[in-house]
């Protein structure tokens, strides 16, 4: 707008200041974003259709998660029945939302399982559906839900997940601990934290004695990747944050995928994914929401994040790289 120009305002506003309209892509809008962890299977029928309506062609359901089993600890058949209502549900969820459903199975160490091995003998066949595109989410945990799970049991049991994942020429989804956000004060122990449904009070003693937990288990799982004749590149590092993405960057070359649909609870938003992009490159770096129904988490993470990292500078091809190209790629998804 030419400054010079006049309104037909009483006096100057805003307009008659601006010395011209900012060339905005709003090719932004309209971009095509998969998210590659939730739970959207555990959501309602209306969670489900705003991500249809804010632009999601492709999601990768995780039924793997132990919040929805009814025992503690759980059994392997617990978590066999949570894989088949997801395999039972997806197909219907496509076709009432347009997006493409595809699943991730696997066995999580939030909680001890007993018999995993029951569960690990099954995968096979359950791995060579066309609809599962992942294993996991899996990786080692440094404290349970309710009862410890020996650290040594549980890499037995992500490094057979590895090896599985290897077999059937599959990407693993890894549940990286999130260090978790400073807060001036602590909640209630009886009450817990607002907006997740968990019975905090319940948590085991940690199994990981380490001056950094959290990014122990990390290196942890990478080295049962590796163990287990895994590519990197087959490795998404889901919850990434500043605690892992240094390591994680520059001594492996997995994918890192930043959790962004419940950032009031790990502190992870678009401002670390745009670091990230700045530092390293959108090569290798993804966004997914974790969405789940015992959650406060936000359907709309993703596409608000692909406006937020515009804002943050980020240009928009490697915008449409981080939210649509690299998880096509690594879970297969069509055009």
């Amino acid at each position: 707008m030419d400054s010079n120009s006049t309104y037909p305002t009483a006096r100057p506003t805003d307009a008659s200041y601006l010395q011209e309209e900012p060339d905005l892509p709003t090719d932004l809008l309209n971009f095509p974003w998969i998210d590659g962890h939730n739970h959207a299977q555990t959501l309602s029928w209306d969670d489900r259709e705003r991500y249809a309506l804010s632009g999601c062609a492709g999601m990768v359901m995780v039924a793997s998660g132990y919040h929805w089993t009814p025992y503690k600890p759980v059994q392997a058949a617990d978590v066999r029945f949570l894989w088949d209502d997801a395999i039972n549900r997806r197909a219907a969820i496509e076709r009432n939302h347009f997006f493409q459903a595809r699943l991730g199975l696997g066995v999580h160490t939030g909680v001890r399982i007993e018999n995993p091995d029951d569960l690990l003998e099954a995968m096979h066949e359950y791995l060579a559906l066309e609809e599962v595109v992942a294993v996991g989410e899996t990786g080692v945990t440094p404290s349970q839900h309710v009862t410890a799970w020996d650290l040594g049991e549980q890499r037995a049991v992500v490094g057979a997940q590895m090896e599985l994942a290897a077999d059937h020429d599959l990407p693993v989804i890894l549940h990286t601990p999130n260090t978790g956000t400073e807060s001036k004060r602590e909640y209630r122990e009886d009450v817990g934290t607002p907006g997740y449904e968990k019975n905090y009070g319940l948590g085991s003693d940690p199994v990981i004695d380490a001056e950094n937990p959290a990014l122990e288990a990390v290196k942890i799982d990478i080295a049962e990747a590796r163990d287990a004749g895994l590519a990197d590149e087959q490795v998404v590092a889901s919850h990434a944050d500043p605690n892992n993405t240094e390591y994680l960057m520059e001594e492996t070359d997995t994918y890192l995928s930043y959790t962004i649909g419940h950032s009031w609870l790990v502190g992870v938003d678009a401002a670390d994914v745009a670091n990230a992009i700045d530092e390293y490159g959108p090569e290798r770096i993804m966004v997914d929401t974790d969405c789940a129904n015992v959650l406060r988490t936000d359907p709309y993470a993703i596409k608000r994040a692909i406006l937020e990292l515009y804002r943050y500078g980020i240009e928009p091809d490697a915008i449409r790289k981080v939210v649509w190209e690299n998880p096509k790629t690594v879970y297969g998804f069509d055009e």
